[in-house]
């Protein structure tokens, strides 16, 4: 198949190194020392063992336009870059195109096929004035939860360090074989591949993990080990989840979770960095508003209360409006 992954970061280029191993036409939207080390080294990807990174060669462009309509895009950036995406992805795209959203946090196409509001909300913190659900209609969408770690080492170089699982899924559970196609084409390439029928939850189930690990990592610099560790730390964290379960429940998401069998899931992984706080580390832009603020929209569209939510936003904002990191 043709496939184009829009944007060759860490989950991004192990995903593109494993479809171009297995034998699809691959194609990566990079830019910056990514992409010039991409072009140069080819992508390298290294796992957690270590030794020889195994390295694919694959056209890399800045500009998607370069590449033609594709089979499948799958779409691994952080949220607050889908505008850029939404501009530049129509070259990509024909009517028989799927678009694969392989990203953390909420969705900007979350409503629109959930009985709650009938299809008329709309997430004004991710998607403004609407023009990603224009660029990108929902009926071409497959969502994509990752469960996978890895970083950027050094330009071109990715390190996979633990996961594989990859969870897809049709707005509202009516798969087709879009989705059928890129998940057998997925699992071939070795990942763990799970068919949801409401991929609306599994989204909400990573959410509870992603909303209180990753601004609690960037506030205090520590691991998720460190987090668990600090009987406070951890008590307000759960806080955290339990408001984001009394949310998606209000909305008809129930993530049907336990938030301490999450904080056990998380405690298994041993030490890791959330990856807020290694992007606060890198000094690139915190994925703030497809964590914290979508969930404060969809809260008050359902008329939840979040105080210990809201109160983590207004920190975690603040902090990385200080360095720049973040910007309204």
């Amino acid at each position: 198949m043709k496939i184009c992954i829009y944007g060759a970061g860490a989950v991004g280029g192990v995903i593109a190194a494993r479809l171009a191993a297995a034998g699809h036409e691959i194609s990566v939207v990079a830019r910056g020392t990514q992409l010039t080390a991409i072009r140069e080294q080819g992508l390298r990807v290294r796992n957690a063992a270590g030794g020889v990174p195994t390295v694919v060669r694959l056209r890399a462009e800045s500009d998607p336009a370069a590449f033609g309509t594709q089979d499948y895009v799958i779409v691994a950036v952080k949220g607050h870059a889908l505008p850029e995406v939404a501009a530049a992805i129509g070259p990509l795209l024909s009517a028989q195109t799927s678009v694969v959203t392989a990203m953390n946090g909420i969705p900007w196409w979350f409503f629109d096929r959930l009985p709650f509001g009938g299809g008329r909300l709309h997430l004004e913190s991710l998607d403004p004035g609407g023009t990603i659900s224009r660029a990108i209609p929902t009926s071409q969408v497959i969502g994509c939860v990752v469960h996978l770690a890895a970083a950027i080492a050094e330009p071109g170089l990715i390190h996979h360090s633990m996961g594989a699982r990859l969870i897809l899924g049709e707005a509202g559970g009516r798969n087709t074989g879009r989705t059928r196609r890129i998940a057998a084409a997925l699992r071939e390439a070795g990942f763990e591949v799970e068919e949801s029928a409401f991929i609306e939850k599994d989204f909400w189930v990573k959410l509870l993990g992603n909303v209180s690990f990753n601004p609690v990592a960037a506030l205090t610099l520590a691991s998720a080990d460190r987090l668990i560790a600090d009987p406070l730390v951890k008590d307000y964290m759960v806080a955290i989840m339990r408001e984001c379960l009394a949310i998606g429940r209000a909305v008809g998401v129930d993530a049907d979770i336990d938030p301490e069998a999450r904080m056990d899931m998380a405690r298994q992984l041993g030490v890791f960095k959330p990856s807020m706080l290694q992007d606060l580390e890198a000094g690139k832009a915190l994925e703030i508003d497809g964590l914290l603020t979508a969930t404060l929209e969809v809260a008050r569209k359902a008329g939840v209360a979040a105080p210990a939510t809201g109160g983590l936003l207004g920190l975690i904002r603040l902090r990385a409006e200080t360095t720049r990191q973040y910007s309204r």
